[in-house]
């Protein structure tokens, strides 16, 4: 396996690593969520900064990220069928934006994540 080329990815595939091997199953997917905020974040960032590799890199992340967490829906679940229809819409916005990017879409797709992380994550804490 080679390097990573930018010692800045590479710190972070060792943290996200080290995160995903102390986590539990709720504390996994809280994770995804992070991680896809923060790749959609960065595909804003490389957006105004006209930097088409980094953008893809970032949208290619929060596929990684989205997949992640439509693989974890649990079949039993009472939320399973929205669960995997807000999801697969995530993805068809998330692929649309690959050629077309819109940074309203994507803006909304954070939001609407980033709401969601944050009922998790305080129902996690309760």
């Amino acid at each position: 396996m080679t390097a990573p080329h930018n010692p800045r990815e590479a710190y972070r595939r060792v943290a996200f690593d080290a995160q995903v091997a102390g986590a539990g199953a709720g504390q996994l997917v809280l994770l995804c969520y992070e991680q896809l905020d923060l790749a959609l974040g960065s595909a804003l960032l490389a957006a105004t900064r006209r930097d088409n590799a980094a953008k893809s890199q970032a949208l290619t992340r929060a596929l990684s990220s989205l997949t992640a967490l439509q693989l974890g829906i649990s079949k039993e679940a009472a939320l399973a069928p929205a669960l995997h229809l807000f999801y697969e819409a995530a993805r068809t916005r998330l692929l649309g934006n690959v050629l077309a990017f819109d940074p309203q879409a994507i803006g909304a797709l954070r939001g609407d994540f980033a709401e969601i992380g944050k009922a998790l994550a305080g129902g996690a804490h309760q």
